[in-house]
């Protein structure tokens, strides 16, 4: 009977753990959102700093609003879109990859590419100049006459 009385308590609990995350409450699709990442992703608009080591009223107030705004259920992309309306977009840390701010990701690549470009074509053109140079006759600088090779031979030795 306590054979019995063990396999139906093992059976009961085996039976819990399968129905428990079916009556587990619903868990939102949107991870939680804390103030800390928003504080690295947003400035304070009136010193420019990250709003991580901004230290103010103004900062304070920003704290204050985004704290509300996560109290209230809203994800980063929401609470940055609120913050925006408040603030303009200076107080975004990294500008929006639309429009005219796409600039801002492309024109660094574009220099670099550029000036690699720039690299290759001059680099062996300026290669073979300085070697068609240094085979020139002259190429070391004009020759001494005798006269001023004997006196600098004489002001070394007077070095040694």
């Amino acid at each position: 009977m306590r054979r019995l009385a063990a396999i139906a308590a093992l059976l009961l609990a085996l039976l819990a753990t399968a129905v428990a995350p079916a009556v587990a409450p619903a868990q939102t699709s949107a991870p939680k959102t804390s103030l800390y990442e928003m504080e690295s992703q947003v400035m304070c608009v009136t010193c420019r700093t990250p709003l991580a080591v901004a230290n103010g009223p103004q900062a304070d107030s920003e704290r204050a609003l985004i704290q509300r705004l996560i109290g209230e259920g809203m994800t980063p992309a929401q609470i940055k879109d609120a913050l925006v309306l408040e603030y303009g977009e200076r107080v975004l840390a990294l500008p929006n990859d639309d429009g005219f701010n796409i600039a801002i990701y492309v024109v660094p690549i574009l220099v670099v590419v550029v000036g690699l470009a720039i690299l290759a074509i001059f680099l062996p053109r300026w290669r073979r100049r300085a070697r068609a140079f240094a085979g020139a006759p002259g190429a070391l600088g004009p020759e001494l006459d005798p006269a001023d090779a004997r006196r600098l031979d004489d002001d070394l030795k007077n070095y040694d």
